[in-house]
This record gives structure tokens, sequence and C-alpha cells, in this order.
């Protein structure tokens, strides 16, 4: 087992062929006869004096025209030949130990037939050369550019590793991830909390794909697609892998822009490949993560005039989900949190037969959610999940996931054995407000006008009846903001216009503070009056909620508007909408100052307070106004 690990860790790299090409020379360098050390060049007439002392034991003619000399053993031993009785190595050379030209080759073939009669020489041949070194120098520059031919081919198709998309051959073939019996998915749908819903539609798919006899016996057709859609964090992926892990069949997992390449053509001979791999393996499950990368409405942003490759991966899509040729043991789950830029031909019953919403969680599920994500967590026994889940309104699963791990980070860092109910609020101030700046400079000046601002914000909404109740208040610097009021808000599945201004009107509290106390403005209002235009836009134009324009709305839920360069209404209704915004927030500017003049006394009380402690909760305010003279608040309900 240690040996087949170690073969499958292996990895080529191209320097083996560098390696490989130098070991190549130096082996025919050795080979051929050079023994690390170049034969001394002398001239015919020394060769002819030492041949006649019978120094020479052995000579090779190479073309007729060169010869090389080899020494006997007793002529190493002379001094005048000391210079080439041993190699680079040090050890004895084996030669040759000389080199010569040859003027006439009939001259010096006599020459050395006689020496042999003579017992002067002992062998000699004849030889043709061939220089093996300057034939590799030759081939060499050949031997680079193929080298660089393939190092530039394997850039281009993304990377080493062979197989689907490893060569620049492969670029068509999809980058699917397959997941089948051989692959441990640990991840089932007891791992996804919350999601009720839509784990019984994806459920019911898995069902079928196991027990398919239940629902064809009664004439039923397997789903060719489900669209899991909502916004990002609630769990669509999550859900996914749970499939993954339950289907017990194939399971091919990728990415929108995995078909998207630079090359023409290559995104729809993606999606014919994963589809084929897909119907090979049949029943399957195609799992297409952010699908509006290529699943975007075509024609709608198209201002190059070419042809536009998405476009062709996505009719390409369109093609194998439904088309002449399609195989009904292929479903195809896709995921996004675009669903309104999505191709109307994409969405249709027969490709996509099923969407499935997965929306934020409620109070029940975020508490599911949170024992999930507590169970790796050394916490306190008293822990109060219920307390958790009311402190995290229109938080995604992704974002309790995050306070969790947060809450954990912070223990540690106070040098706690347990995650306590302080960690996770602080973990929870941490990830909405940011990270608490206590060493930036703020001057006497600043630090009042802030508490006052934030006084203003707590005392108005204080007195609202539908304003969000107050949790805590503070003036230390978080994130971008100096500083910061806290509120629960209320999980209302509809709203009424006097709520809506209620909230308003609280917004517009620290604006309206600081006009009340020193007469002056100032730029820290710049978040509310952005969520407060924001509010009183949606009243106006889109929730039909003004006198004026009456019941009509101007928002397109398809999406499709944003593409569009002109308004859907005229310039005189422009100008109508732009005083009715107005208007609404003057209205509620001044209501917020009315509030502030008649609590002046108790507004002022509140802002000391705020800057001797700098922290401030919901009992503060209770001393200083009394109990709120309203109904129960959202924190003190229980789950239900």
């Amino acid at each position: 087992m240690a040996d087949e690990k170690k073969s499958n860790n292996f990895k080529y790299s191209p320097w083996w062929i560098y390696i490989g090409l130098i070991a190549i020379f130096f082996a025919l360098n050795y080979f051929g006869g050079s023994n690390f050390q170049d034969a001394a060049k002398i001239t015919s007439s020394k060769f002819n004096e030492y041949l006649e002392k019978g120094q020479i034991e052995k000579v090779v003619v190479y073309n007729k025209t060169e010869g090389e000399a080899y020494l006997t053993k007793a002529a190493l031993k002379d001094k005048a030949h000391v210079k080439v009785a041993k190699d680079m190595l040090g050890n004895p050379s084996k030669g040759p130990h000389y080199s010569f030209d040859i003027g006439n080759d009939e001259v010096f073939q006599n020459k050395i037939e006689k020496a042999k009669l003579e017992g002067k020489l002992k062998d000699y041949d004849f030889k043709p050369k061939s220089n093996w070194t300057e034939l590799l120098i030759s081939l060499l520059p050949i031997i680079v550019i193929i080298g660089l031919w393939i190092l530039i081919m394997r850039r281009m198709s993304g990377g080493g590793a062979g197989g689907a998309g490893g060569q620049i051959f492969n670029i068509g073939k999809s980058r699917a991830k397959l997941f089948d019996e051989k692959t441990d998915v640990k991840i089932t749908f007891k791992d996804v909390a919350g999601l009720e819903g839509a784990k019984e539609e994806v459920q019911e798919i898995v069902e079928f794909l196991k027990n398919p006899e239940k629902y064809t016996s009664l004439g039923g057709k397997i789903p060719k697609g489900a669209l899991l859609v909502g916004p990002p964090g609630t769990g669509k992926t999550l859900l996914a892998k749970a499939v993954a892990g339950e289907a017990k069949v194939p399971f091919f997992s990728l990415s929108g822009s995995d078909f998207v390449e630079m090359f023409v053509g290559v995104g729809a001979s993606r999606v014919r490949d994963l589809f084929k791999q897909a119907k090979d393996k049949s029943p399957s499950i195609i799992f297409i993560d952010e699908i509006d990368a290529v699943g975007r409405a075509r024609g709608k942003n198209n201002f190059s005039g070419s042809n536009d490759e998405r476009e062709n991966t996505l009719n390409q899509l369109l093609t194998e989900m439904d088309g002449f040729g399609t195989n009904t043991h292929v479903i195809v789950l896709a995921a996004t949190n675009r669903a309104d830029v999505l191709d109307k031909a994409l969405m249709r019953a027969g490709r996509f037969d099923r969407q499935i919403y997965v929306d934020l969680p409620d109070i029940r599920e975020r508490k599911e959610i949170f024992e999930v994500h507590l169970k790796p967590l050394k916490k306190v026994d008293d822990l109060d999940i219920d307390f958790l889940a009311k402190q995290t309104p229109g938080f995604s699963g992704a974002d309790i996931a995050n306070v969790c791990n947060e809450a954990a980070l912070i223990a540690a860092r106070n040098n706690k054995t347990a995650v306590d109910k302080q960690d996770f609020l602080d973990a929870v101030d941490r990830i909405v407000g940011g990270l608490e700046k206590k060493n930036k400079i703020v001057t006497t000046d600043e630090k009042r006008a802030i508490a006052v601002h934030e006084a203003g914000h707590a005392t108005v909404s204080w007195m609202l009846e539908h304003a969000a109740p107050l949790v805590k208040v503070t003036i230390v610097p978080r994130g971008q903001s100096l500083g910061a009021a806290w509120y629960l808000p209320e999980e209302r599945l509809i709203v009424r216009p006097e709520q809506m201004l209620d909230e308003m009107c609280a917004a517009m509290g620290g604006r309206a503070a600081e006009k009340v106390m020193f007469n002056k403005i100032s730029t820290g209002a710049l978040s509310d009056l952005e969520k407060v235009t924001k509010q009183a836009r949606a009243m106006v134009t889109i929730y039909g909620l003004n006198d004026k324009l009456g019941n009509i709305t101007y928002y397109d839920s398809s999406g499709q508007s944003e593409y569009n360069f002109s308004k859907p209404y005229s310039e005189e209704t422009a100008q109508t909408i732009d005083k009715e915004i107005s208007n609404l927030i003057e209205t509620e500017y001044q209501r917020a100052i009315k509030i502030l003049e008649d609590n002046k006394d108790k507004l002022e009380q509140l802002a000391n307070i705020l800057i001797e402690k700098e922290v401030i909760f919901k009992d503060d305010l209770e001393t200083i106004f009394g109990k709120r003279p309203f109904n129960i608040p959202a924190e003190e309900t229980d789950i239900v």
C-alpha cells in the first residue's frame, strides 16, 4: 500500500527531460572513448619518433585523415608522457593519449604495417568516425523548441494533470467532479438544518432514483431538473452535497463558470461531454452551481455585436436538457441567487420542472442551525439556544456558522475553557458592526456629538410603537461607524405603512438630536440617510403606499428592466416621485425633532450616561424613560 501511495504522488516535471539530455551527453562522451579527457595533439614527426622508440601500442585511424595513438604501459611511466598518463579524475588513462593528422594515407599505412612487422606496434585499425557530440549539438535547438512547445501547450490547457482538461487536445472535455460509490461523501440530510420544504422536494428526487417503481407504476415521470433559488449563504450548495451523500448514484458537480473558456466552441463541447458522461452512468445527477454564469437571458447584454460564446453554451445546455436526444435518467440540479436574470427557456417546465426557493431561516430554523454548528464547540452547559436564535434575525445559515466560529475564537482569545453567552453576543456585534477600534482618537466635542446622535436614535425608537426594540447603544468606534444603536427587529411577513414610517423616524432621530441639542448637523448621519431614502423610494415606487401616485408599482420582478436605458414613467411622474420621497423623509425628520424637544432633558441625561459608560443597555433606558407603553416586544415572545 505504501508503494502504491508513493507512485500516485509522483509528479511529472519538464526538468526530467533536461536532466536526461545532460546524462545522455555525458554518456556519449564517456562511452565514445573520450574518457573525460581529450587526446593531446601532436605532430606527425613526434608520432614517428614515438613509433620508432616502440612506445606506441595501438593506432586507430579515422576516415584516413585523423589518427589516435595509445601508449604502452612502459611509455606511460616515461616523464615525457606525464601529462597524458592520467585522466581528469586522477586515474591511469586508458587512452587515446595522442591525436595527429595524416598527410598521405598510403604512405602512413605502409609505415605502420612495417612497424608492426618489426614488433614496434602491437595493433592498428581503420574506422569511420561519427562525432556524436557534434550531432547532439546540432539537434539540441530542435529538442529545445519541441520542449518549449510542449510546455506552452500544457500551460494553455490549464495545467499539468492528465485526463479530462489536462492536455490541449482535451480542452473540450467536461471539468465536472464525479462523486460515486468510490467517493465517500459524508454530508446527509441530517446535517442540513431547517429548509424543511426544500428538503422534501429534493428528497423526493433522491427517492425516485432509489425506488423508481413507486412512481412509474402510477404513470409518473421523473422530473428533469430542479432549480435551487435563494439569497447567498442559505444552504443551496449544502443541500446539493446532501443529495450527493444520499442518492447513491453517480453525481457530477461543477460550477457554471467551468463552461466558460477563451476558445470558441469549448463551452458547448463541455456541455455535450458532461451529458454524455452522465448518460453513460445513468441514472445520475448533474449539479451546476452558480448557473447564472451561463444561463443569463440571451440578447440582453450582448453589445459587442459578435458571436456570444456564452449564448452558444446556453443553447447546447437547453438542447441537452430537453431535446430530441434527451435521456430521461439524468437529473439536473442547479443553484443560483440571481434567478431573475435567467433565460425563460431554461426556466420552463420540461427543463427545470421545479423551482425550490431556499429562503433565509426563521427563528425556529435558526435554532436548528445553531444546534448543528454548536456540536463541535466546547460550550457552557446552560447555553440558551433560543436566546441566540432571537438575537440573529435575518442571519443566513452561513452567517450562523460564522457566529459560532467567531464566538469560539473570542473565547480562546480571552483564555476561557468554554464558550459562553457573552462570546456569542460579542461575535454577533463583530459580524454586524465590525471590529472594535478602542484606540481611535476622538476629541471631546466629537465624542459628545456621537453620544447625542446615538441617544437620539434610542430616544425616538423608545417613544414609537412600531420601531424595533432597542438592545444596546454604544459610542465605541466599530468598523467604519463611530457609534451604533443595536435593535432586535420583529420578524414580519407583511409590513404596514405606519411601521415603515416609525422606522424612518427612528433612523432620523440621530440627525434630529444634533439639531435639537446643538442647532447644527454633521456628516455622521450618512448611513441613516441612505437607509431612509431607500425606504421612502420603496414606499413610493415599489409598494404603492403613496396617496399621490396611488396603487402603482415600477418594480420588475423579472429583472429585465436593468438592461433598459429608459424609465418606465414620464418626466412629470419622476418629478412627483422625487417630491413625494423628499416629503416623506422631511415629515419624519420634523416628527423626530418634535419627540426629542418634548424629551430634551431625558435625551441629555441619556447622552451623559453614554459618554460616561460608552455602552448602555435596555435597562438604562427603562430607568430614564420607564417601561414602554406598547405591546410586548419581539425579544420576549416564545418560539412556537
